[in-house]
Formats: structure tokens, C-alpha cells, sequence
């Protein structure tokens, strides 16, 4: 079930004699350049919660994740594995360690090109949500430093002892992301029919097909076929960038971001890592 927590009104909201609308995006080779929940692996061994090994694998599948795509028997892998290796892990410690090391790891990789069209969305006066199966300890933080209005990700059920007990609550991923902007369009006032939605991979084509406006970005070969069958845009973004430093010396203020689905913590979903694990089959914590 989609929780919404509302810290103020949206500014973007121009008229209530309007029709509201939003931007969608998806996060991961979307919006940045690399997969959120690999980026911080080296966070994620100083502070204890994998070990060296794992490092060195999750390195790999960063280099497996940009290399290719994931179909949704992948995708069900990656959910499995990694909620077992994130089971023990301590929730606040986790956020501690994205915080410590956000605008280090997470700044150099947003796309240029995403932080325009975030920029120019805001100022047709429409929200912007993410809407990532990676997990709301890493995405929320992202989400603010977006300046996103909200944000959909995954949860997991977290303890009495406050740790992850591996258990999903909530799965952000293929039709469950359509069910949460259906969801958010009828809290909202969105017209769906007005509103837009950005994404690389095949497994978001719900998500895509529930809005007006549907865009591929930096496609995987399933989403270009689908996108070049349906004439959907086709967006090439390769400009990483801080966003101190883009032209013009555009920075997005951070905004909090509302939070309508929250998270697997550090052991959301990619790709590369569950590619690499349902060969290998050894534990990586």
C-alpha cells in the first residue's frame, strides 16, 4: 500500500481550477549515470556492513549494470539475494553512511541533461517524483538533493532491534510503480493523460504506459524496440555533472523530498549485482 508523508503544500501547484500534473523518473541510469545502491558499496564496507569481497563484486556488476539491462527474472533474483544480504543491517547506520558520503558520490553523477528537465518541469509547474525500485534509505537523500517533490521506492520491514530483518514490505518494480502513480494521480489531482515519465529499462514499460507523455532514456535494447514501435522520444543523456558546476551555474536548492513509498535501505534492487550472484551462488556479506 502507497504511504504518502506530506512536509507542505507542492509550490508547483498553479491553479486549482487546473488539472495538476508530474514528471516521473525513474533513478538509476536515468537520472545518474550508475546504479544508487552500488555507488555506495565502499561507504557500505567502512562502515562495516559488507566485506571486502563484496566490494570487489559489486564493482564488477556496476560494470555489468551499465554494460547491459535486467529482465524481470533478473530483476525477482536481485530482490531475493538482496534482501538476505542486507538482513542484520542496522536502518539508522545505514543512513548515516548515505549522508556522510552523498554529495561525494551522488553529485558527480546526475546527468546534466536530467537536472534541465527536472529544472524545466518545476517551472511548468509540475511536480517531479522518483519513482526507483532501489531503496528509500539511498533514494530519499537523492530525492532532495533532486528537488524532487516526492518519492516512491522500496520498502523493508524493519525490527524492533531497528535492523532489517530481510523481509520486503513494499517492492517498487515493473506494474507496482504504475499502481503507485495511479495511486499518487488520485491523491493528487494528477491528469495522467498530461503528465510524463522517463525511464531506461524495459521493466518500467507499465510506468511508461500509464502516462501521456512517455520518454525512453539512455534505452536498453527491449525499451528502443518498444519506444521505436510506439514513436515514443528517445533521449541520449551523457553529461554527468555536479550541479554546481553546470553552465550557467544552475544548482537545484534541495527541497525535502515527500515521501510516498520508503525503502529496502542499502540493498535495493541492481541489476549487475544479481546477475553476478545467480552465478555465483556464494554469500556476499
Amino acid at each position: 500500500m502507497l504511504r504518502v508523508v506530506e512536509n507542505h503544500p507542492s509550490p508547483h501547484s498553479v491553479s486549482h481550477s487546473m488539472p495538476r500534473t508530474a514528471a516521473f523518473f525513474d533513478l538509476d541510469k536515468t537520472v545518474i549515470a550508475k546504479s544508487s545502491t552500488l555507488t555506495f558499496s565502499k561507504s557500505f564496507y567502512q562502515g562495516g556492513l559488507i566485506n571486502r569481497r563484496a566490494v570487489l563484486r559489486t564493482a564488477y556488476a556496476q560494470f555489468v549494470f551499465l554494460a547491459g539491462g535486467a529482465d524481470h527474472d533478473q530483476m525477482e533474483r536481485m530482490r531475493e539475494y538482496l534482501s538476505a544480504l542486507c538482513r542484520g543491517w542496522n536502518v539508522q547506520l545505514v543512513k548515516e553512511l548515505v549522508a556522510e558520503t552523498l554529495h561525494d558520490l551522488i553529485d558527480p553523477i546526475i546527468y546534466d541533461e536530467a537536472a534541465s528537465l527536472i529544472e524545466e518541469h518545476h517551472t511548468a509547474g509540475r511536480d517531479v517524483v522518483i519513482v526507483s525500485t532501489s531503496g528509500a534509505e539511498v533514494v530519499e537523500p537523492i530525492g532532495e538533493l533532486l528537488g524532487a517533490d516526492r518519492v516512491v521506492a522500496t520498502r523493508m520491514i524493519v525490527g524492533e532491534d531497528g535492523c532489517f530483518t530481510g523481509e520486503v514490505e513494499y517492492y517498487a518494480y515493473g506494474p507496482t510503480k504504475a499502481e503507485a502513480i495511479r495511486e499518487l494521480a488520485g491523491s493528487e489531482g494528477y491528469d495522467l493523460s498530461r503528465c510524463y515519465a522517463y525511464s531506461d529499462s524495459a521493466t518500467d514499460l507499465p510506468m511508461l504506459e500509464a502516462v501521456g507523455h512517455p520518454h525512453a532514456v539512455n534505452p536498453d535494447r527491449a525499451l528502443r524496440r518498444e519506444a521505436l514501435a510506439r514513436e515514443w522520444p528517445i533521449l541520449d543523456f551523457h553529461r554527468p555533472v555536479r550541479l554546481k558546476q553546470r553552465i550557467g551555474g544552475f544548482s537545484v536548492p534541495p527541497r525535502p523530498a515527500l515521501v510516498a513509498a520508503a525503502a529496502i535501505g542499502a540493498a535495493a534492487a541492481t541489476a549487475g549485482l544479481v546477475w553476478y550472484a545467480s552465478r555465483r551462488r556464494s554469500p556476499a556479506a
